[in-house]
């Protein structure tokens, strides 16, 4: 029988309460899903999964999933800026990535 001490117990309950567990599940995968075949993709994509993706809305999250289905050659002209998306809930989540790249804090290295 394992005993859990009813402190952490509480501790864990608060800390998972804001967290998505569907979303926690599905993470591995969207990682996956996120290595392309070249670096720039990698790169934006996977930054924007592991920094911004958890604080999206249901439905933008969604669009981001949705995302991920297109091919690597609209992705790079997308979210390089060198072509728009038709359809306007891509558009818009190409937008998020865009302006996640350009305003993200970078690592330093020490």
């Amino acid at each position: 029988m394992i005993h859990i001490n009813i402190y952490y117990l509480n501790k864990i309950t608060i800390i998972l309460k804001g967290v998505d567990i569907v979303s926690m599940s599905i993470l591995p995968r969207l990682r996956w899903a996120c290595r392309r075949g070249m670096l720039e993709l990698d790169v934006l994509l996977g930054n924007f999964l592991e920094e911004a993706y958890t604080h999206l809305s249901a439905s933008d999250q969604q669009y981001f999933i949705t995302l991920l289905d297109c091919n690597d050659q609209e992705l790079f002209m997308w979210l390089t800026g060198k072509e728009s998306p038709a359809d306007p809930k891509i558009a818009y989540i190409v937008e998020k990535i865009r302006h996640h790249a350009r305003t993200r804090k970078h690592a330093t290295s020490l």
